[in-house]
């Protein structure tokens, strides 16, 4: 086992009116809050917002960071190795490295949480990569060449797709 300590020396504050925010009008919103280098790599943290039914994040993986999902608002269904849970307000799920993860909102709900990843890894920019890919400006398969990158490793899921599809 071994002992991070990040390597940042102020506090960070960040003013909900100051989060960038990407997928304004779409059905999946992401604010970002702190990236990785912002605190001497200990986290990254994002808010989620999906509306009703609408699919987050499709399975994947972490090599080297753990993530947790609280929910602040609605119901979310989260993928977390082999079982789906049905996560509500005030829940956290938390998956460690290597485990395949998805989320989504529950059917005809809405989800709201916070997603925090630690250790953290350059997790702005990814976003933004998502948001090329959303209007065209790049193609999908596009993301396969920054797994490595962004430490996200797209897989699939039998579980999860009969969960998501009935």
């Amino acid at each position: 086992m071994s002992f991070f300590i990040p390597d940042f020396d102020d506090s960070v504050v960040v003013r909900a009116a100051d989060a960038e925010l990407i997928g304004g009008d779409a059905p999946v919103q992401n604010h970002l809050l702190v990236d990785s280098a912002q605190v001497g790599g200990a986290l990254s943290t994002m808010r989620v917002t999906l509306a009703k039914g609408a699919n987050g994040a499709r399975p994947h993986h972490h090599r080297k960071s753990a993530e947790m999902f609280y929910v602040l608002d609605g119901t979310a269904q989260l993928l977390a190795g082999d079982q789906v849970v049905t996560a509500e307000r005030g829940d956290v799920v938390v998956v460690p490295p290597g485990q395949k993860h998805a989320f989504s909102a529950a059917p005809g709900e809405i989800a709201d949480m916070l997603v925090i990843i630690t250790p953290g890894v350059e997790r702005f920019e990814y976003f933004r990569h998502l948001e090329r890919i959303r209007y065209g400006k790049v193609p999908p398969e596009s993301l396969l060449e920054v797994q490595e990158l962004y430490d996200s490793y797209f897989g699939t899921s039998a579980i999860w797709e009969s969960s998501r599809n009935g």
